[in-house]
């Protein structure tokens, strides 16, 4: 809590290249910079993109060549530094992953895209993250953590619901009445799936899993619009059900998902891609050019994307389905995650904090 004692070294989970697996390693604490925040982290999410960074064998130049894994995190500004002018100790806080360079003269920041700006810090993505009690971050990567929203659904927030938003409203721009054809329903689609049906989308789910599919009806998907398990062809059972499909949103990211979901979206529509299981997809594209279809990526999202993620968490509008875990148990809750062991979404909790306050 503010005003405690910081400790000097602390026990963090890292990437070290060479290395698929992650390596718990004591560091010296950090310090806030001029113009940042050192965060107590009091939960951190564990994501798919966790696996594909730990499996990363070449070194992009803007990695270090160790760092502390953890892109999802939340929690407590301990110390601040001259230059800080939005936040003081004590302020509860949820960590932008990607918060770019903030310059103006950045050819991505300035034209409101920083989360694919290479040259600002990557929390937990090549630089330092919250897998560990303690992060320093520059202030632009902090947003204010809204009363009543806890510490996990802050933390994951930043990624699962933060990703979704910008995916469903930053560029699918899903309105009032669309009908929307959502592929995967993990933590990402669960919380897509709960932003579309508060816009008043009419949503066809698809997943390979009958569990979730339950679990969709009972956020309000009509039982109709429930693809059922082992469908060979969407594209088929949608033109069957005499739908037209305006928007494909493609979480899963493999290339059955994003051919069907080019098949399934009607002329001039529009397809979403937002999930990475297999970043070598194949497709035809003589489907796309003659349906003159709208192929759009989605990558993360901007601070402004994490305030109103938060505000609909806030709100009620979007409940994070997310379970706790001790941080020490990070590479097993990793292979339960990657196996399909655990139901959505998962946050870290350190070391001397109470776990059953992450979640209030």
């Amino acid at each position: 809590m503010a005003g405690e004692a910081i400790p000097e070294t602390m026990l963090a989970w890292q990437k070290d290249f060479g290395s698929t697996q992650p390596n718990r390693v004591r560091v010296d604490v950090p310090s806030a910079p001029d113009d940042g925040l050192l965060v107590k982290i009091y939960a951190a999410g564990v994501c798919h993109s966790d696996v594909h960074l730990l499996h990363m064998e070449e070194k992009p130049p803007e990695y270090l060549d160790k760092y502390t894994l953890g892109h999802e995190g939340c929690g407590e500004v301990v110390s601040v530094g001259s230059a800080v002018t939005k936040f003081k100790p004590g302020d509860m806080v949820s960590v932008l992953a990607v918060p770019g360079c903030g310059s103006q003269s950045c050819p991505d920041c300035a034209k409101g895209v920083p989360q694919i700006c290479p040259l600002g810090e990557h929390y937990g993505i090549g630089h330092n993250g919250s897998f560990a009690p303690y992060v320093a971050i520059r202030e632009r990567a902090a947003v204010k953590l809204p009363s009543g929203v806890s510490y996990a659904a802050g933390a994951v927030a930043t990624d699962a619901v933060l990703t979704a938003y910008q995916a469903v409203v930053g560029r699918g721009k899903v309105k009032k009445g669309d009908t929307v054809l959502l592929f995967g329903l993990g933590g990402l689609g669960f919380n897509a799936l709960q932003i579309m049906l508060s816009i008043g989308a009419n949503v066809i789910v698809v997943d390979q899993r009958q569990e979730v599919l339950e679990e969709a009806l009972k956020f309000g998907v009509k039982s109709e619009n429930v693809v059922p398990v082992g469908t060979g062809n969407v594209a088929e059972w949608v033109n069957n059900k005499g739908l037209l499909v305006d928007t494909a949103i493609d979480f899963v990211g493999v290339s059955e998902t994003f051919k069907a979901a080019l098949d399934a979206v009607r002329r001039a529509g529009t397809v979403v891609l937002v999930g990475l299981i297999n970043p070598s997809i194949s497709f035809s594209s003589l489907v796309p050019i003659t349906k003159q279809l709208d192929v759009l990526g989605s990558y993360g999202g901007t601070s402004s994307d994490l305030e109103a993620s938060l505000d609909l968490i806030a709100k009620g509008v979007i409940t994070p389905q997310v379970e706790t875990g001790h941080m020490k148990h990070f590479p097993q809750i990793l292979d339960d995650l990657h196996n399909g062991k655990i139901k959505s979404r998962i946050v870290l909790v350190p070391e001397g904090v109470e776990e059953a306050k992450v979640a209030k």
